[in-house]
């Protein structure tokens, strides 16, 4: 007799980055077109030269990266985070180290957030498209994701949400800028978000993974100089992206207190601490490798130039966002966006997710992301060269 599986689990998709490597299998890419991956918003890089040095060193310096060390993470980096942030965000002085934790990833800050916000039967709101890793959090553990649309900027709005909320409703959660569209939200919206959030008694989470890609200079918003943040928000973020350490898998979570007390449970049950060589790695970046990062962000803001170039010249293609790592783009073909995916690794060696991952109604057969970060120029060239070239 067969085991029981958890029916939650079962009924949770499949991760899509891992779906999408599986049309890979048993395809042969000629020398003269070799495959373009655009399907992964991560680094194919390693970290910059002077950060492996470092972490070089951690490993045979520092006994304790070796080590379990606190549930919350490192107090040098838990204060480094506090200032900094603060400092970022216009507000000096209005976080503490208290208000910070380290996680193992931003994935697992998510997950860690809505484990003290909700239980099964409760619902979190998501605005369409959302990011496939929360929805399949949310269905995981029993709670629902209300669905929020987004206009036709790739941008949600307050007053759309306010209609959703009812008596089961725990957060709403908001990822700027976003992914899967690259939309960045308007700090008018977001501070929109937040009056709403606390006039119904419910959080607000906001996911800022891919802040330091951010297209204004300054303070992308305003929520740390309310003074009363730590009634209502989760800031999110993840060292992944800035300093390539996606395998380290070092995230953070900006939250009241007395909340932090309650997600150590959770996060002393998942993983004990973060990881220790990546939290000193995320540690120096934070103190020395400001220079490095903003280089980063001008390279990444020039490919999102030749992004919106290329599209404004691509018949019957129209891009709906774009920022940070990507493009999300609608195609012209009555094909189906996840049908056509697979058509493409095959005959344009072109692999990039379709719309259907990030949303499941007719829009998203109409829709694709495509993770332009790792791709020069060149590669922008040669995926345009492509997209000429599909055919449904």
């Amino acid at each position: 007799m067969t085991a029981p599986f958890n029916p939650h689990l079962l009924d949770t998709f499949a991760p899509p980055v891992m779906e999408a490597r599986r049309w890979l299998s048993g395809v042969t890419f000629p020398p003269d077109r070799p495959l373009l991956n655009l399907s992964q918003a991560a680094p194919v890089d390693p970290p910059p030269e002077a950060l492996r040095e470092v972490m070089a060193r951690i490993v045979l310096e520092d006994p304790g990266s070796h080590l379990y060390g606190p549930v919350l993470g490192l107090p040098e980096l838990r204060e480094e985070v506090a200032v900094r942030w603060a400092d970022a965000y216009g507000a000096p002085g209005a976080i503490g180290a208290d208000d910070v934790a380290i996680t193992s990833g931003c994935n697992q800050a998510f997950c860690a957030a809505i484990q003290s916000l909700a239980a099964a039967g409760d619902e979190v709101i998501l605005p369409l498209p959302w990011y496939f890793n929360h929805k399949m959090w949310l269905d995981m553990v029993g709670v629902t994701a209300v669905t929020l649309p987004s206009g036709a900027d790739m941008v949600p709005r307050a007053e759309d949400a306010a209609a959703l909320i009812g008596p089961r409703t725990r957060a709403i959660a908001l990822v700027s800028p976003n992914n899967p569209t690259g939309a960045e939200y308007p700090p008018e919206v977001l501070h929109a978000f937040l009056k709403l959030a606390r006039d119904r008694g419910i959080a607000l989470i906001v996911d800022e993974t891919y802040r330091d890609f951010h297209s204004v200079d300054g303070p992308p918003h305003g929520l740390f100089q309310d003074r009363e943040w730590r009634d209502t928000l989760i800031h999110l973020y993840s060292f992944s992206k800035v300093f390539r350490l996606t395998g380290h898998r070092i995230g953070a979570m900006i939250a009241a207190p007395d909340r932090l007390r309650e997600i150590e449970k959770f996060l002393d049950t998942m993983s004990i601490c973060p990881n220790q060589i990546g939290q000193r790695a995320a540690l120096h970046g934070l103190r020395h490798l400001d220079d490095w990062v903003a280089r980063e962000r001008e390279e990444i803001l020039r490919r999102r130039a030749l992004i919106e170039a290329g599209f404004a010249t691509l018949d019957g293609w129209s891009l709906l966002g774009s920022g940070a790592y990507f493009a999300y783009v609608s195609h012209p073909f009555e094909t189906p966006s996840d049908v056509l995916a697979q058509a493409m690794v095959r005959d344009q060696s072109l692999l990039v997710l379709p719309g259907t991952m990030f949303h499941p109604g007719p829009e998203g057969a109409r829709q694709f992301r495509i993770a332009f970060a790792n791709a020069d120029a060149d590669g922008i060239d040669t995926l345009f060269a492509r997209l000429r070239g599909v055919r449904a």
